[in-house]
């Protein structure tokens, strides 16, 4: 279904092919858009993601999903949620302990905003989709130029999750961003557009 909509969307915005840049969840939705439309994607950037999450009845799955959604089942607010997943999903250096949402810098103070806007049922949902997420069949088979990018501090998706993917695609690139962690994006702005454009200005 996700990949429908991102066709969809490319239609609406009549862009025939497009580099897929893919964070986190929207990793596993560029590989399965490449299942989906290959003919759509031109290239393809995986970043702080995985190709799979494992089976769904699976014990660390089932811990996974019983401790994000821990706080929601309390009665907390998904700024609260964010108030926890912020620092726990960041490089040590990103943030002093026990700072504030005030102290936060503005990358920081963004992914905290995003968080927040989520409702509650699509958070469970997400949740529900992420441990059931299986496409690592699906990489021999993509034959455009990859990037998968890693954050050195990620402990959501390690940097030896993507580098293992980038080698089971044909010709993939694998690069490491020093001093981040799984909110690269966040983090480290430049940096991260950077690896993005270093990429785009060598593969096409």
């Amino acid at each position: 279904q996700r990949a429908r909509s991102l066709e969809r969307m490319l239609n609406q915005a009549n862009v025939q092919k497009a580099v897929l840049v893919g964070h986190s969840m929207g990793g596993m939705v560029a590989l399965q858009a490449w299942t989906h439309c290959p003919e759509r994607i031109q290239g393809l950037v995986i970043a702080a993601s995985s190709p799979a999450f494992g089976q769904q009845d699976g014990d660390f799955q089932q811990q996974f999903v019983a401790q994000r959604l821990a706080p929601l089942n309390a009665g907390k607010t998904m700024a609260q949620v964010a108030d926890r997943l912020v620092p726990s999903m960041v490089a040590p250096q990103a943030l002093p302990p026990g700072a504030m949402l005030p102290d936060y810098p503005p990358g920081l103070a963004l992914a905290h905003a995003c968080m927040s806007a989520v409702p509650p049922d699509t958070y469970r949902a997400a949740l529900q989709a992420l441990v059931t997420f299986e496409q690592r069949d699906a990489l021999p088979s993509i034959t455009v130029p990859t990037l998968c990018l890693a954050g050195e501090h990620d402990k959501t998706a390690p940097p030896e999750v993507l580098r293992r993917m980038a080698q089971k695609i044909p010709g993939a690139q694998y690069e490491c961003m020093p001093g981040v962690g799984h909110l690269m994006g966040f983090e480290q702005e430049a940096p991260f557009h950077q690896a993005i454009l270093n990429f785009c200005t060598t593969s096409f």
